[in-house]
């Protein structure tokens, strides 16, 4: 039973940092292309296009870690001082992006800090998530159920490289939201900035999925050898079938099919990581059923999940539905 809750809960922990990801991905994207602004109204605009769920979005961040805590408490104590440096540098990004959000609407002296602070948080918080997730492929050092590793092994080329990789591809996220939600010269102008991210997203994703498998033995094996090759096939042709989809969404001009085709991009790299990281938690050594807390305190811990999860997912889908359609550029945030 034990075997099956941890199971369980590694897929709801999934669920929720999957989640979190396709979600303040694209707040964290509009705030990486503030600076494209040109001009306080069309500041004001991307901000008040995620106003009203920016915060409600970073939720799934709260339960993705907290969760982690309570279910996987020796994953927790292996990853967190693994990857204290880029967590801690990712919630101070995050601090200041969202008290950004507040102060620079009331002041115009400090207004241009703000507007900095906005960016620099989004582009850091970001960072700091792409390379946590880059150090977590290379691998985390265990020994005797402890982290064993050296204080900056999670910096390292390949995880620089999926640090920039993941601030490309929240820039698209955030240029096909704001096609979404926008009008005009601001949205024109983000169809053109979705064409070049849209690249260079696809480039990222092709060469860090080419350098993954060298990453571990385990990795290379399980791509390359059946039933895992056909994966091999399928995942990156279901990768360009989303690109045509993005791309002809972009040449049609339509609102919608862009951002879900960049959703769709993160939701299939996403699966691309669980299929290389299974049955571990915390690569390349640490399972799910040896981290899992005990029996009891999973089987707890569930029921107040299968409660919370259903509200957390009806409030948020309330809130877009609330907030549907597009901004007008004449109202404030409040």
């Amino acid at each position: 039973m034990m075997f099956e809750l941890s199971f369980i809960w590694a897929g709801i922990i999934a669920f929720a940092v999957l989640t979190y990801v396709i979600l303040d991905g694209f707040d964290l994207g509009v705030g990486i292309l503030f600076p494209t602004a040109k001009a306080e109204k069309e500041k004001a605009t991307m901000m008040n296009s995620i106003a009203p769920i920016w915060d409600g979005n970073e939720t799934w961040l709260v339960m993705g870690g907290g969760g982690l805590f309570a279910v996987f408490p020796l994953a927790y104590a292996v990853v967190m001082p693994a990857l204290y440096m880029p967590i801690i540098l990712m919630l101070l990004a995050l601090i200041f992006r969202g008290v950004a959000f507040e102060y620079r609407w009331r002041t115009e002296r400090w207004k241009r800090v703000w507007d900095a602070a906005f960016f620099g948080g989004s582009v850091v918080a970001a960072m700091m998530q792409g390379i946590a997730l880059g150090a977590l492929v290379q691998g985390i050092h265990v020994v005797d159920r402890a982290y064993a590793g050296g204080w900056w092994d999670w910096l390292t080329p390949f995880s620089i490289l999926t640090g920039v990789a993941v601030v490309i591809g929240y820039a698209l996220l955030g240029a096909t939201w704001l096609i979404l939600k926008t009008e005009g010269a601001l949205q024109e102008r983000m169809q053109g900035f979705a064409w070049w991210l849209g690249a260079g997203t696809l480039g990222f994703i092709g060469i860090v999925s080419i350098l993954t498998p060298f990453q571990d033995p385990v990795y290379f094996h399980r791509w390359f050898n059946l039933p895992g090759s056909i994966l091999s096939v399928l995942m990156p042709g279901a990768v360009l079938v989303t690109a045509y989809v993005l791309f002809k969404g972009l040449k049609s001009g339509s609102d919608a099919q862009p951002f879900l085709a960049a959703l769709m991009l993160f939701i299939l790299c996403f699966a691309g990581i669980g299929i290389s990281f299974y049955p571990n938690i915390v690569p390349p050594s640490l399972t799910i059923a040896e981290a899992a807390a005990p029996d009891a305190s999973l089987k707890f811990a569930l029921v107040g999940t299968v409660v919370l999860v259903p509200l957390i997912l009806g409030y948020t889908a309330y809130a877009y539905w609330v907030f549907r359609g597009k901004i007008d550029p004449e109202e404030g945030y409040h």
